[in-house]
């Protein structure tokens, strides 16, 4: 006869105490990091009911089977695995919002954040002096040592000045990953809650209409143990796209904004083209010539400047449901080249038949633009990028 093993059985005996801890742990290509932390976490939380949400983004190595075949032996562990979407911060929210205990912690799966602060921390709640606490890398008896990253050091330093400046925020490491408060106060703020970028704590302290009483725990930043981190190159940028959405995006949709960004960018990519070309090819044109300098320039410049924007919103604007792999690429590519067909024709009908009615050229010309630039939005948000695109 097979007896349980000692996990298992530890799992059952807290499992009849009261839930008293969530912990939140987006990941992405951390299958081997998952069976060393979840005996880190049963360690460090001797005496504390307490379970783990592994919230994974369908990571190609196999992560949430990984969290699977441990939950098996330890019911402690869960597991949410997340199709056809990607990004930390709306990772965390996900996790947040799925546990029924009444205090709820996130934190990295690569053994970055230490889980022998999370008693600490929890206690800070519970005694009613605080209502969210975190892990500092730069406060007091704090230390990034470890990391040996001073590259990501000076990066972080720099976010955290500019979140402190744009927020009012006084704390001296606003862009953690390692924090936690009570569930309640998640829950009755997530539905504004950006969700946009990687830094979940900046954007609940900048949505919390009453200012949260924050107790600083100081953090030995440890290296990565092992996997891919979920922060690429586009760091910086998603930092302040979430500063955008949190103080403009209900005035003009965020996603909408940079796809409009960035068309604007395009254009000046076909100019550049454009003259480039002529300044090389360019003449009068010659008797009987079936096609011109011009209309040979004008299209290589369209389809360098739609190639430009299909990479860059793949990049940005869609981080989260980014096209990767040579084929979903190409495809990807020549659905955007379709919609930008068909916003081009909806934009010259629509300036043409303006201009005809009497509306003068230059607002015609605008008006005509935005409806195309509406009009490519929805379309890529649906057909490249969305339900019926290629992610």
């Amino acid at each position: 006869m097979n007896m349980p093993s000692p996990a298992l059985t530890l799992a059952v005996c807290t499992a009849v105490q009261p839930l008293e801890l969530a912990i939140v742990l987006p990941t992405f290509n951390e299958r081997n990091n998952l069976e060393s932390l979840v005996e880190r976490l049963d360690e460090a939380l001797r005496g504390i009911a307490w379970e783990a949400i592994v919230v994974d983004d369908n990571s190609p190595d196999g992560t949430a089977d990984a969290a699977r075949a441990i939950s098996l032996r330890d019911p402690r562990l869960r597991v949410i695995q997340r199709i056809g979407r990607r990004g930390l911060s709306s990772a965390a929210i996900e996790g947040m919002c799925a546990t029924a205990a009444p205090i709820v912690a996130v934190m990295d799966a690569d053994h970055q954040h230490d889980p022998k602060l999370l008693p600490g921390m929890l206690r800070a709640i519970t005694s009613g002096e605080y209502d969210l606490s975190y892990a500092s890398r730069f406060c007091e008896g704090a230390s990034t040592e470890a990391w040996n990253r001073p590259d990501r050091v000076k990066a972080s330093g720099l976010a955290n000045s500019l979140a402190r400046r744009v927020t009012g925020l006084t704390l001296t490491d606003p862009m953690s990953g390692f924090f936690m408060l009570r569930t309640q106060t998640l829950r009755a703020d997530a539905h504004r809650l950006s969700g946009v970028g990687f830094k979940i704590l900046l954007d609940i302290l900048a949505t919390v209409e009453t200012p949260l009483r924050v107790k600083e725990f100081p953090l030995a930043f440890a290296a990565r143990a092992d996997g891919e981190s979920k922060l690429d190159r586009t760091v910086v940028f998603e930092f302040l796209v979430g500063l955008y959405d949190k103080w403009l995006g209900r005035v003009i949709p965020t996603r909408f904004a940079l796809f409009g960004t960035i068309g604007a960018i395009g254009v000046l990519v076909h100019m550049a083209v454009l003259m480039v070309f002529l300044a090389i090819f360019g003449g009068p044109p010659i008797r009987g010539q079936l096609v011109t300098a011009f209309e040979v320039g004008q299209t290589i410049a369209a389809v360098c400047a739609m190639t430009f924007n299909f990479f860059l919103n793949n990049a940005l604007t869609y981080a989260d449901k980014r096209l990767t792999g040579f084929l979903p690429l190409v495809r990807g590519w020549a659905k955007f080249a379709a919609t930008c067909s068909v916003g081009l024709t909806a934009n010259v009908g629509v300036a043409a038949v303006l201009v005809h009615y009497g509306v003068h050229e230059y607002p015609a010309a605008l008006t005509g633009i935005v409806i195309a630039s509406v009009w490519n939005f929805a379309l890529s948000s649906k057909f490249v990028w969305g339900k019926y695109g290629t992610a």
